[in-house]
């Protein structure tokens, strides 16, 4: 479901403290740009503020999606972050954000963009897995989870 090298140990933080949702989205840029020579933490900051100038992207109970389609992506990718404290994310339900997943799609990549999407709400709509990513003490636990998850939903 997942293309390669989505989400890797490298774009994962786990129990980081931050303050407010530009510092949680300035994370999220640095992780997504690690790595990667055509991308900047700043241009991903940008990409994913101009996105959520549109309208938040907190999907509530404590999840936020940031997500954008950049020319310089070449496959889609993402990072997560899980936080100690909850932030104030201006969510749908309202409620404070503590786990957060930042996704990049190449530019075109309209149809891709829409299917990932999708398919991570529906992760995150599973309570169990909201409730072990918050518990989790590593990022090799985080991806652990997710691989789970994926397969998970990948059987009929």
């Amino acid at each position: 479901m997942f293309p390669p090298q989505f989400l890797v140990l490298d774009r994962i933080a786990s129990g980081i403290e931050v303050t407010s949702k530009k510092r949680l989205l300035q994370t999220l840029a640095g992780l997504l740009a690690r790595d990667d020579p055509e991308l900047s933490t700043e241009t991903v900051l940008d990409a994913l503020h101009e996105r959520e100038r549109l309208g938040s992207t907190g999907l509530g109970h404590g999840i936020a999606l940031p997500h954008s389609r950049m020319a310089e992506v070449q496959q889609a990718r993402c990072a997560f972050v899980q936080l100690r404290q909850g932030i104030d994310y201006d969510a749908i339900d309202g409620e404070p954000v503590d786990l957060a997943l930042a996704l990049l799609v190449p530019k075109e990549a309209h149809e891709e963009h829409l299917q990932l999407l999708s398919a991570l709400a529906t992760l995150f709509s599973n309570e169990r897995l909201r409730r072990d990513l918050r518990q989790a003490s590593s990022a090799a636990e985080v991806l652990a989870l997710f691989e789970a998850a994926e397969a998970a939903q990948r059987l009929p």
